[in-house]
């Protein structure tokens, strides 16, 4: 787990604090758009955009391929490098990250049908239906390999990893745990979708897919698209800060996936799998 981190993931600035009337340096979450661009053999395509934080960039690009099923096996990702376009300024080559892939990957041939728009909110991305996650080979997911007296408590072990968080209090954290209930990775991102994309790319770089009997933690809600990126790489639970949606809890008991929501304090409200 590397504490590395981007100087463009925070930037210091001036600011009136209200009360006591002053003004100070105080520390903002940093944002900028990131490009993915796909290289099939025949040039380049664009992919997709998304607002994040920097950092990590290279996973986020990883986990957004595996996640919205622009990748059959870890074959057809051939590499993913930041961009060398000498025609963009270097922040500019920063933001574009660019991904080689085999000519009959998914993100090849899907690009045809649409482009991908991502954001830092909470919209769903990608595909919305729990038939297209059949469709594209998605099969239930094994139990965790912790108890859920264990399960309640992860988001306060990740909370003690959220670095760039206790300085700024401006963004979203992920963690995975094995099937020992061991942290072995924390992305953060103003974004909660793109911290579970940093955490399921870093995975896939180091050949961990799929994910049976790990647990992920994430710090707000738990809505549909995290769930569904969730199932994409066989993750077994859940445990979110906040509240799940309808279609997330719907899709979570649906692929067998455990589901905690308003964990807090070693407490939590169980959603999936339902209650007899």
């Amino acid at each position: 787990m590397s504490n590395q981190e981007p100087v463009s993931a925070t930037k210091r600035l001036k600011v009136f604090k209200t009360g006591p009337g002053v003004i100070k340096d105080d520390q903002v979450v940093g944002e900028e758009p990131l490009e993915i661009r796909v290289d099939g053999g025949n040039g380049l395509q664009q992919l997709a955009i998304t607002m994040r934080t920097p950092g990590a960039d290279i996973e986020l690009g990883a986990g957004f391929l595996w996640t919205e099923g622009l990748l059959r096996t870890r074959e057809d990702l051939i590499g993913i490098t930041t961009c060398k376009d000498k025609e963009l300024s270097p922040r500019e080559q920063e933001n574009v990250i660019v991904a080689r892939v085999v000519p009959d990957a998914p993100a090849i041939t899907r690009t045809m049908e649409r482009r991908f728009t991502i954001s830092s909110a909470c919209g769903i991305c990608g595909s919305t239906q729990i038939d297209d996650l059949r469709h594209r080979g998605c099969t239930n997911v094994s139990a965790p390999g912790i108890s859920d007296e264990q399960l309640v408590n992860l988001p306060d072990i990740m909370r003690d990893k959220q670095k760039i968080f206790d300085r700024t209090g401006g963004l979203h954290a992920a963690g995975l745990f094995d099937r020992d209930g061991k942290l072995v990775v924390v992305r953060e991102d103003v974004g909660r979708h793109n911290a579970v994309d940093k955490v399921i790319g870093w995975a896939l770089m180091n050949d961990l897919l799929p994910l049976d009997g790990y647990s992920l933690a994430i710090s707000g809600r738990g809505g549909f698209e995290i769930i569904q990126k969730a199932v994409a790489a066989r993750i077994s639970a859940v445990v979110a800060v906040s509240a799940p949606t309808s279609l997330a809890v719907e899709t979570a008991r649906e692929f067998g996936l455990t589901l905690f929501g308003f964990a807090r304090n070693g407490e939590a409200t169980k959603y999936s799998p339902e209650p007899s």
